[in-house]
């Protein structure tokens, strides 16, 4: 645990651990328009001549996926409101009570995981959401809705009936995370690039898998082939990576998305510390129209770690354990 540790440390010019917050000009990367480029940042180069995506990043941050009501159409922060909003959501205590996260799951403080021991990229939007304007994820279909509503009640009164019955997470398959498109998780947001002649490949931290993804001009796989993330291909639009992944099955349903989920990601080096992730998601059968979100991820010391997910899941043995015994003891205890 030594290398959260040394994050934790070496903290952010953004965010120090909890307590305090650097000077207002750590905001200065959030201030520019997303769209600016930075010589600096693209004047590194891969041997076959593509921007320098590679390293190790971490897309911790402290900005809510949709804008808080309270916040109406106020769609950036000052330098200073953003100062004073990450201060506040680092300061907000996890609830304790009995039941709730902390009381179940370890102290994530005492490995360096809390959210105030990360390091976090500068942001004034107040949303990570940028289209549509307020912030917001569209409504659902009529359709996405009966769906989303028949899963649930399909399952409803079998949750615990076997391993089948739970969530991918809780079985250690994936976790919605990893995407695409790739969103901040809770703890362990880091992830790493590798760049090579017609490949990029991303592994993120938790869980465990790696996106191949082929730069060369391959076309996508058959309609017929589905897979757990998705087909990505990706190409390259003067410095950024575009990534476009279709095929995707109806298992994972990225907030209750549908088979026909179509995700384009772009990647952009934007200064020596920061790459801007930006994503698009269009499902017809899920969502009234597409809807667009950016996430600055900002640069940490490597290593990742393993997630041997398997190796600590008392969770899932706990919960159909429990089952059984409740069965047994509904029976009579036979």
């Amino acid at each position: 645990m030594a290398h959260r540790l040394h994050i934790t440390l070496s903290a952010l010019a953004f965010l120090g651990a909890g307590a305090s917050l650097a000077p207002a000009q750590s905001l200065a990367l959030a201030a520019k328009p997303a769209t600016t480029s930075s010589t600096a940042a693209t004047s590194v180069r891969t041997a076959d001549g593509r921007p320098d995506l590679e390293g190790y990043w971490t897309n911790t941050t402290v900005t809510p996926l949709e804008r808080p009501k309270e916040l109406a159409d106020k769609a950036f922060f000052t330098p200073e409101e953003a100062a004073e909003w990450a201060k506040r959501q680092l300061a907000t205590p996890e609830p304790t009570g009995p039941g709730t996260y902390a009381d179940v799951h370890y102290n994530m403080a005492q490995f360096g995981l809390e959210r105030s021991q990360s390091k976090v990229a500068a942001n004034i939007r107040t949303s990570l959401i940028t289209d549509p304007p307020d912030g917001h994820v569209p409504p659902m279909t009529p359709e996405a809705r009966q769906r989303n509503a028949d899963r649930a009640a399909k399952n409803k009164g079998h949750e615990f009936d076997g391993p089948e019955n739970r969530g991918l997470a809780e079985r250690c398959i994936m976790w919605g995370n990893e995407g695409p498109p790739m969103m901040p998780v809770g703890y362990n947001s880091n992830l790493q690039i590798v760049q090579g002649p017609g490949y990029v490949a991303i592994t993120q931290e938790m869980i465990h898998d790696v996106r191949m993804i082929p730069t060369d001009g391959s076309p996508h796989l058959p309609a017929d082939v589905r897979q757990w993330m998705g087909d990505s291909r990706g190409h390259w639009e003067g410095d950024t990576l575009v990534v476009d992944t279709t095929n995707f099955t109806d298992k994972t349903a990225f907030r209750g998305s549908s088979a026909n989920l179509h995700v384009v990601e772009r990647f952009r080096r934007v200064d020596a510390d920061t790459v801007l992730y930006q994503f698009t998601v269009d499902d017809p059968s899920t969502w009234a129209h597409s809807w667009s979100a950016e996430i600055p991820m900002t640069k940490i010391k490597g290593p990742i770690f393993e997630y041997a997910c398997h190796e600590g899941n008392y969770g899932m043995r706990n919960n159909l354990s429990g089952a059984r015994a409740d069965e047994k003891k509904q029976q009579g205890g036979k």
